[in-house]
């Protein structure tokens, strides 16, 4: 199994981890600008679009530890010794459990729009949870539309609806093996970092959306107040991705997070 993956840009290397179900795509409203200042390197997880998996046994045998492991991967082929690490909804799980496995790897982290697990984790409702559950009843794309459409705002569906498609349609066009989908959701459900993220002492960034109804933005704020060295970023109108959405804004908060010698811990903006 060999990793897909793409780089963009010079300069310091900042890794993207793609959300559930998702690969490099997941970032198409971030490379370019981000590049512009870093060194971005996104990538298809094993299973996902152009990483396939050829072995069944490696199908079945997919866990947090082997996603975890393809950031290892990507670092350790380029040489990167540190990178700053971005993770979006379940790849926040992962950049959590990478952070917490190789802290000497990380320079800064950045969670946006996910959650620490555990007992305290705010649930989404239960037509969203529903809505992850492949239904036979319907076709593949049918599916991809059923999940991914509550991830956007209302008025984004309404008025940016031919966006919306497009990220259906590139969904749709990378594939997802079926053991990697289930694996992901398996892990999703069960994540709990909970007792774990306060030994995260990386100087990170949580941001996500006021409107999340996917990864509700209080487990956004309930990470930050659990993680010693978190700045706390809340985008006005964010729904889950809102880094699609509110891609400018999101870009920026990023850049500036980035950029900063040092930020304040524990700040809230």
């Amino acid at each position: 199994m060999k990793l897909h993956f793409e780089t963009h840009g010079t300069g310091e290397p900042l890794i993207l981890i793609p959300g559930f179900a998702s690969g490099a795509w997941n970032w198409f409203r971030q490379t370019r600008d981000l590049s512009e200042d870093f060194r971005v390197i996104a990538f298809d997880p094993r299973g996902i679009g152009q990483s396939r998996i050829e072995n069944p046994i490696d199908s079945a045998n997919l866990s947090m530890e082997t996603f975890v492991e393809d950031v290892l991967t990507i670092l350790d082929a380029f040489e990167i010794e540190k990178a700053n690490v971005l993770g979006a909804s379940f790849g926040g799980f992962v950049a959590q459990e990478f952070a917490l496995r190789f802290p000497e790897r990380l320079n800064k982290l950045i969670l946006a729009c996910t959650s620490a697990g555990g007992a305290n984790h705010v649930r989404p409702d239960i037509e969203i949870l529903r809505s992850f559950t492949p239904d036979p009843n319907l076709t593949v794309g049918e599916r991809i539309r059923k999940f991914i459409r509550p991830a956007f705002t209302d008025k984004f569906n309404a008025e940016q609806a031919d966006e919306v498609e497009e990220v259906c349609r590139l969904r749709e066009s990378n594939t997802v093996a079926d053991a990697v989908y289930f694996a992901q959701l398996q892990t999703a459900f069960t994540f709990n970092a909970e007792d774990r993220v306060s030994l995260i002492e990386t100087e990170t960034l949580v941001i996500t959306g006021d409107q999340d109804k996917v990864v509700p933005m209080q487990n956004s704020m309930n990470l930050a107040g659990s993680l010693p060295n978190a700045t706390l970023k809340i985008i006005e109108n964010g729904s889950h991705l809102f880094f699609i959405e509110n891609a400018a804004e999101f870009n920026q908060a990023v850049k500036e997070f980035l950029s900063e010698p040092s930020a304040v811990a524990g700040g809230l903006t």
